[in-house]
């Protein structure tokens, strides 16, 4: 009977899908290109499972194939990345390249780390996704970590650090409406500050000073005013005027050039806001989760935000964003106010905690402050005297290099001689943002091939 009922079963099944090919063959014309793609990932997925291999890539093969079927949004570099382990990078055919970059400081730990690996497979095989329809461990578990370590009360978790500033646009006018209930007409408005960067999504763009960002998609949300950063007095006029519903702020501009504020200059928002009622937010996702060597960059400056945005590093390369808030701003938010599918999964959470648990620990935090004064070191001895560097400045692991020329070429020789770095600002700053575990060797290792590479921008 088992016999019988299994023929039957595949039977049916052969039935069923002749079927399915005439009716489809019969309807619908496919595209060969389509069909050779199909046959082109079959044999894709054969190489991966298989223990030989009958086709591989080549690194030129790859990037042509990414020129076809991807969206050109990106101006990248060519070289095909496929593993990498600690501070160290392999392309496509076995070259290793130091990497400064952190997958633009996101891989806090490195690459591989043995407990974040564990952590993310052993909540893979118990649970990856359920949704915030229901309770989850690792989601609260992270969030009372967040909580118990910094000024917020509570967490609202998204996927990327644009949503985390979407989150806080969004907190920040519902907070100005459920303070003036009897006004119609409640503070609306943003102060954002040059060289700024906060996202590429329409909210979070318009609070991104680069033109050329926000121009190719204008209007963006309106109700934003860029101020010079730094300036305390175009600031605290602004705000008294009772307009404004929050200032967004980065404690250390990275995408902007590595320019940090200053302790008066923050202190004066949170003085200024405090008077107006406008909140008062700190994007720390580039800054933020131990690169200055404090676990927050504001703690340097002795002054706390209402809300801080959090993303790139805190799950060591899985997506996910924090909306930090004070109990002020909860106190605003609603069931329904904001939501999303896929934020504070249990898979991500499970990571972020890995992460959080070794970057948090005050041993870590130190050697991220030792490693980030011999990297300014060894770049001001060795770099220094080169005519064209302006400039060097920084906090922790996020260090800035100023040049009178495009960095560019650098950055391309660099490459070239296996090491990989970033720029920033207007192209002409070179910035490092190496793994929070990198050695002093690596660091030594690195600023060579830098010095070796100079001549390039003569």
């Amino acid at each position: 009977m088992n016999s019988l009922h299994i023929s039957n079963n595949n039977l049916i099944h052969h039935n069923l899908k002749t079927t399915i090919t005439t009716h489809v063959s019969k309807h619908h014309k496919i595209h060969p290109t389509k069909l050779n793609l199909k046959a082109q990932l079959t044999t894709d997925t054969t190489t991966l499972v298989s223990s030989e291999p009958k086709t591989k890539r080549t690194h030129e093969e790859v990037i042509e194939a990414e020129k076809k079927v991807i969206v050109g949004t990106y101006g990248r570099t060519p070289v095909v990345l496929t593993s990498g382990k600690g501070c160290i990078l392999y392309d496509i055919n076995g070259r290793e390249y130091i990497d400064l970059t952190s997958g633009i400081a996101v891989n806090a730990l490195g690459h591989g780390d043995a407990d974040w690996v564990q952590a993310v497979t052993h909540q893979a095989n118990l649970l990856a996704h359920v949704s915030n329809i229901y309770h989850t461990l690792p989601q609260v578990n992270l969030a009372e970590r967040l909580v118990a370590s910094s000024f917020a009360d509570r967490v609202f978790f998204c996927n990327s650090g644009t949503e985390a500033n979407e989150a806080a646009i969004k907190f920040a006018r519902k907070f100005q409406r459920h303070s003036h209930p009897n006004n119609p007409s409640p503070p609306t408005e943003f102060i954002s500050f040059t060289n700024s960067f906060h996202g590429r999504t329409i909210g979070a763009l318009a609070l991104t000073s680069k033109e050329h960002y926000r121009t190719p998609f204008e209007p963006v949300m309106p109700g934003v005013t860029f101020l010079p950063y730094g300036d305390i007095d175009a600031a605290q006029e602004l705000i008294s005027s009772g307009k404004i519903a929050a200032v967004f702020v980065e404690p250390i501009q990275g995408e902007g050039g590595i320019y940090s504020a200053t302790k008066e200059f923050l202190k004066s928002l949170r003085i200024a806001c405090d008077k107006a009622g406008s909140l008062l937010v700190f994007d720390e996702i580039q800054c933020g989760l131990g690169r200055t060597g404090y676990l927050w960059a504001h703690e340097a400056f002795g002054v706390t935000p209402d809300i801080m945005t959090l993303a790139k590093p805190l799950a060591g390369g899985l997506p996910i964003g924090a909306a930090l808030v004070t109990e002020r701003v909860n106190a605003a938010i609603n069931y329904g106010d904001h939501g999303s599918t896929f934020a504070g999964g249990p898979l991500v959470c499970a990571a972020a905690i890995a992460v959080f648990d070794k970057i948090s620990n005050p041993t870590f935090l130190a050697s991220v402050t030792k490693n980030g004064a011999y990297l300014k070191d060894i770049v001001k001895k060795k770099l220094g005297g080169n005519s064209h560097i302006k400039e060097i400045r920084g906090f922790g692991l996020i260090v800035g290099i100023e040049l009178d020329v495009s960095a560019s070429p650098l950055v391309d020789a660099c490459r070239e001689s296996g090491l990989l770095i970033l720029t920033a600002g207007k192209g002409d700053i070179v910035r490092l943002v190496p793994p929070l575990i990198i050695s002093e060797q690596e660091l030594d290792r690195a600023v060579d091939i830098m010095y070796e590479c100079l001549h390039v921008l003569d």
